[in-house]
């Protein structure tokens, strides 16, 4: 069991909710302050704008301030050639867009960056205002493109993993009742919620029998006595309220205020169209929703009732 929650703990790290600033973050890199300072000066409207006068300084800052859109170098700056200090960041940062700036013909070096992917286009000194911002515009909604595809790919396999992870999970659990722990474990860990309850059903009612998991104090269960729960369990479909102070039809429910429990998900799981569990995932704090978690959870729920039933006839 301990490999499996190990990556639990793997997942719960990459699901951490990225902040985007509302401007994109661009770092320019020049060892001629007016250069530094102009380049500034034209983003600053647009972009959260670091700056940096030599490539030794500007690695320093992406150690400190992380991923950037966008990076502009100059080429020609002692110590280290711009396409030197662009090479040491593709690793880390592969989505970033990198524009070279040179007031000189090295073909050679500029044609090795570009080819190798590791500079998207590169201006000539004195450059067109007009032109270096068009350029940076669309270097930005590159960067966005990419970074979309990236994260996109990357909850496949997260969701792909939690699937896996629920699976062996319920397989290494000693008996039925002690699988739904780790179980709960597992999607709280995976949707970052405060609080998950996996409870038993029998004839379209809870049972004793239930398994929680919280990141912080110990869960009360409430559930017998919460409307969205029921309706869950008599419509066979996700119930939920992603703002429960602004929800009407919860108003005044003590244990919700209580709890203080702002955002509730209760997950049917049906095997063969009778409802044999009930899954609640509670944030205390209100949330969203993106379409592709709706959809883990349903593949979820289909795969956690096959588990039940399998352990439960094992």
């Amino acid at each position: 069991m301990d490999n499996a929650l190990a990556e639990l703990d793997s997942i719960k790290r990459q699901l951490m909710s990225l902040n985007r600033p509302k401007k994109p973050k661009m770092l320019v890199v020049d060892d001629e302050p007016d250069n530094l300072d102009l380049l500034y000066r034209t983003f600053r409207r647009d972009f959260n704008v670091l700056k940096a006068e030599s490539g030794m300084r500007a690695l320093e800052v992406l150690a400190e301030e992380g991923e950037v859109a966008v990076i502009i170098s100059d080429q020609r700056m002692p110590e280290m050639k711009g396409t030197e200090f662009l090479s040491k960041t593709v690793p880390q940062f592969p989505n970033t867009v990198r524009i070279i700036l040179t007031g000189f013909t090295d073909i050679e070096d500029l044609v090795d960056a570009i080819n190798s992917g590791q500079v998207y286009k590169y201006i000539t000194k004195p450059w067109d205002p007009n032109e270096l911002k068009a350029v940076v515009q669309r270097a930005a909604e590159t960067y966005e493109l990419l970074k979309e595809r990236t994260e996109e790919l990357r909850r496949a396999q997260i969701q792909m993993q939690l699937l896996a992870t629920v699976m062996q999970l319920a397989q290494e659990s000693p008996s039925f009742e002690a699988s739904l722990e780790p179980i709960a474990m597992a999607f709280s860990d995976n949707f970052l919620a405060d609080a998950c309850i996996l409870q038993l059903v029998e004839g379209g009612a809870l049972t004793a029998a239930f398994g929680t998991h919280s990141a912080g104090s110990a869960v009360e269960n409430w559930l017998s006595s919460d409307p969205l729960v029921k309706e869950a369990i008599a419509t066979q479909n996700i119930q939920c309220s992603l703002n429960v102070p602004a929800d009407t039809a919860l108003a005044g429910i003590p244990h919700y205020q209580a709890s203080g429990i702002q955002a509730h998900l209760a997950v049917p799981i049906a095997y063969r169209n009778d409802v044999i569990a009930l899954m609640s995932l509670q944030w205390q704090h209100p949330c969203t929703l993106r379409p592709d978690e709706v959809m883990t959870l349903h593949l979820a729920a289909q795969q956690v009732s096959l588990v039940l039933v399998s352990l439960k006839h094992s």
